[in-house]
């Protein structure tokens, strides 16, 4: 008798082994489809993506005023009625089912979403390129009449205005006579043309004296550590003058 039931038993579990295999198969394919729909569902979102950025990026520093605002549209949202929750989904185009609570998350998610993304927009426009103040330059060199191909320009007029491009004004100016050392004798035609006389450029400094006074007076406009400038140049003689 026993030998019977002990037949039967391994019978049995032989019968259900194939079945219980079969549920495995059926269990990790579920999984496996569940994780595929996940990973498109992010794919397909981006704005989902830039939200969860922006989070992650600020989540340490809650005293960054985005999350006032947030828990001020919380606090809001816990006072409005199930109707006005409903109203309110429905004008953003968001789902309007479920019990009250779903409703309250549903909205809070989504201005929260909202209020992180644009505090994300608003550092990164913050980092733009923006300029404080411009140097505008027009240098005069030296110079003939008709030139040769090789003939080697140096400057002998180092001036700057410096415009405040919030005010567009003139804060200040900047200008100093150059001493030649290569064509250290100045041609008429270039004391006709720029005004500077031979005894002007013989009383200046050399290039390096006065380049580096430009490099102290832009330092004592705190340009380039308090406030960013850009060059202006007259044209691209001015730019790199050989």
């Amino acid at each position: 008798m026993e030998s019977v039931i002990e037949s039967t038993e391994r019978d049995t579990k032989k019968e259900k082994q194939p079945e219980c295999e079969s549920c495995s198969s059926i269990q990790g394919a579920v999984e496996k489809s569940e994780a595929a729909a996940n990973k498109q569902c992010s794919r397909l979102d981006p704005q989902e993506e830039k939200t969860k950025a922006a989070f992650v990026s600020n989540k340490r520093d809650f005293s960054d005023p985005v999350y006032k605002e947030i828990a001020a549209s919380n606090g809001y949202i816990n006072r409005m009625s199930k109707e006005e929750l409903r109203a309110k989904l429905a004008s953003l185009k968001l789902e309007t089912r479920g019990v009250k609570d779903v409703l309250k998350k549903r909205l809070k998610s989504h201005y929260k979403k909202q209020k992180l993304l644009q505090a994300a927009q608003t550092e990164a426009s913050s980092t733009d390129t923006y300029y404080d103040f411009i140097c505008v330059i027009d240098f005069e060199a030296t110079c003939e009449e008709n030139n040769p191909n090789d003939f080697l320009h140096e400057i002998i007029e180092f001036p700057i205005v410096l415009i405040n491009t919030r005010t567009l004004e003139v804060e200040d100016t900047f200008q100093k006579y150059v001493k030649p050392e290569v064509n250290i004798q100045l041609s008429t035609f270039c004391t006709r043309l720029t005004g500077i006389t031979q005894d002007i450029v013989d009383k200046a400094d050399t290039f390096p004296q006065v380049l580096q006074n430009v490099i102290d007076w832009m330092k004592s406009k705190d340009l380039g550590t308090t406030y960013k400038y850009a060059i202006l140049t007259d044209g691209f003689q001015d730019q790199a003058p050989s």
